[in-house]
């Protein structure tokens, strides 16, 4: 499992005492259903714009958006829930990531 190799080796480059240049973070989902199921493509364009826009309320985002501000609220609590959105210290939501890369291996 790739999650596992990168924390040995993470762990054994710690015991050299090399620290890297600044932190990896990384999200894993199980399998490509579970990730499509939290990065649907109405939340992919709520990223996007969330993105370039500064941080914003759930209420500023949904008249941004257009959209009804239950639904964004829930899209914005599993987006939470996955690591894709953060709350600044002012508890507006920012996204911390210039771009998501998916990798999908073939091999069982």
């Amino acid at each position: 499992m790739e999650s596992a190799r990168d924390f040995i080796e993470a762990w054994k480059q710690a015991e050299k005492g090399i620290i890297p240049a600044e932190p990896v973070q990384r999200l894993y989902f199980q399998d490509l259903q579970t990730l499509l199921k939290v990065l649907t493509p109405r939340r992919l364009e709520l990223l996007k714009k969330l993105y370039h826009q500064r941080p914003m309320s759930i209420r500023a985002l949904s008249k941004y958006l257009d959209r009804d501000y239950k639904n964004v609220y829930q899209d914005i609590q599993a987006l939470e829930q996955a690591g894709l959105v953060s709350r600044t210290s002012a508890q507006t939501l920012s996204v911390p990531w210039g771009r998501i890369l998916a990798e999908i291996s073939l091999a069982a």
